[in-house]
């Protein structure tokens, strides 16, 4: 299992992109989502919602059980992955292209997130 390097990483399993024009990408990592299993059911903030770091923004729901998805930054919901509201299997087939979750204005540092490194010394725990 690969994280890819241009990408940052929170301990709750979520990725965030590099920031294009303030705007960030948010999804949920491969461990995570093999660890889930068969996603059925995925929960999103609504576009315009404002997410504050680590706090809860929606849930992510498998055939093992129910995860609630963290929002890795602090920011202003500006896009959903409808894709994946239709189609929540994205999450376990595409974590880090498809299935990604949404798109975050971000405001303020992500200090707290990992390097791909970091967060592959994590989950190896």
């Amino acid at each position: 299992m690969s994280n890819p390097q241009q990408l940052r990483y929170s301990k709750e399993h979520e990725w965030l992109s590099a920031a294009e024009d303030g705007v960030s990408t948010v999804g949920i990592t491969e461990h995570a989502a093999n660890a889930l299993g068969d996603v059925v059911y995925v929960q999103l903030p609504e576009v315009g919602d404002t997410v504050t770091a680590g706090e809860s923004c929606g849930e992510l729901e498998s055939t093992k059980s129910v995860s609630e998805l963290y929002s890795p930054v602090s920011g202003e919901i500006t896009a959903v992955n409808q894709d994946v509201v239709d189609d929540p299997a994205l999450v376990n087939s595409a974590p880090f292209e498809g299935g990604w979750l949404f798109k975050v204005r971000v405001a303020g540092e992500q200090d707290e997130l990992l390097s791909s490194d970091e967060y592959s010394a994590y989950i190896a725990g």
